[in-house]
């Protein structure tokens, strides 16, 4: 691992926010302040259905702002729809782009920006630092707590014709503001909550015994943590109550925070390789592999992975056990076989994971083979 000391230089990138019952109504007041004549409204049918994505509708109207809805897309976006995503903003001659939804829309759109702006192939911008282009101004409005796209420098995207995600990491698709309103959540399937609540602790815990982390991104992590275990299940228990809804939206985005800066690790690249092989939920497949991860990786950073215990708290227990635990009690039983996952499939999973960007940052230095075990274990 490599020795963190909290004089190494950092930088920290995030975007404006505004959280609290009614953000979501100031949708049209901002797009006209950010100077948007024609908006390109990213969202997808099911928060349509839900009325969310009208709700924004009917604020751009109100403030003199048109829009063009796009919601062709699917759980974990594929590349196709964001160069069709990319097509429509292009001949609506949009200037901004304002998504409503979970993470598939947030990094569809995110995608549809780069693309829009450079008029290149969403594909060709994996890895880090590489947009060049500004893309147009970003207002993003989520209805899940878990994806923390709306404050992060990532965008996944399904790269269909190989079948792996690409992570895309740049300052310039960092959104230029958030809308954090707790009632969207209230909508929520079970399941969703579950699943991006996971995904929001796979966020905190990874962000903080990441070999990039800092002062700074420390406070968000344990945080995230804190507010995610207490109120998750009581949220669960009561879908509709705004206040413990708004604590999981306010986990996300310290966990946002906190990983969008110090970056990720070894269960997220290898999230998104299952995630892209399988289409599989990202939430679950971190939840699935969060426990395992930790305890391959517990020996180069076990102070840190002790104070994520403690706070999850659980007794004469392993940190990673605690994990293991707590996804118990939301109802995650299952294991990667019961997903569909085959052992025969795990040296190929492997492989992509190794080569995820996410992987640099992982406390300990994983081999291939070492992450077979992990799948292995997971099964």
């Amino acid at each position: 691992m490599i020795p963190r000391n909290q004089l190494d230089l950092r930088k920290f990138v995030a975007p404006e926010f505004i959280c609290g019952r009614g953000a979501l109504e100031l949708a049209g007041r901002y797009a006209r302040n950010f100077g948007m004549k024609q908006v390109l409204l990213v969202t997808d049918r099911g928060v349509r259905a839900a009325g969310w994505a009208g709700a924004v509708a009917d604020s751009l109207t109100e403030a003199g702002v048109s829009f063009t809805v796009f919601d062709a897309i699917s759980p974990n976006p594929r590349s196709r729809q964001v160069m069709v995503g990319a097509e429509v903003y292009v001949a609506e001659e949009c200037n901004g782009i304002i998504t409503v939804g979970g993470g598939s829309p947030m990094d569809c759109a995110k995608g549809i920006g780069i693309a829009g702006s450079s008029r290149r192939d969403i594909l060709g911008f994996e890895g880090i630092d590489r947009v060049s282009v500004p893309t147009p101004p970003l207002i993003c409005i989520p209805t899940t707590a878990g994806s923390s796209a709306d404050v992060s420098q990532f965008a996944i995207i399904t790269d269909e014709t190989r079948k792996r995600k690409v992570a895309i990491v740049s300052k310039m698709i960092v959104p230029d503001i958030s809308l954090l309103d707790p009632e969207p959540l209230t909508t929520m399937p079970r399941e969703l909550t579950v699943d991006t609540g996971m995904d929001t602790l796979s966020h905190a815990v990874e962000a903080y015994v990441s070999n990039a982390s800092s002062p700074m991104t420390d406070v968000h992590a344990l945080e995230a943590i804190r507010l995610l275990t207490s109120a998750l299940p009581a949220a669960i228990a009561e879908p509709e109550n705004l206040d413990l809804r708004f604590s999981t939206l306010l986990a996300s985005l310290h966990a946002g925070l906190a990983f969008s800066n110090a970056s990720l690790g070894a269960v997220h690249a290898m999230a998104h390789s299952l995630g892209g092989a399988y289409d599989l939920s990202h939430g679950r497949c971190n939840a699935l592999l969060l426990e395992h991860v930790m305890a391959a990786n517990y020996g180069a950073a076990s102070d840190r992975y002790d104070r994520i215990g403690a706070i999850i708290g659980g007794g004469e227990t392993t940190p990673a056990e605690r994990v293991a635990a707590f996804r118990r009690t939301l109802g995650i039983t299952e294991t990667l076989a019961a997903a569909g996952v085959r052992e025969d499939a795990i040296p190929a999973l492997a492989a992509a994971a190794y080569a995820d960007p996410c992987m640099v940052t992982n406390p300990h230095n994983l081999t291939c083979e070492e992450i077979e075990r992990i799948y292995d274990d997971a099964l």
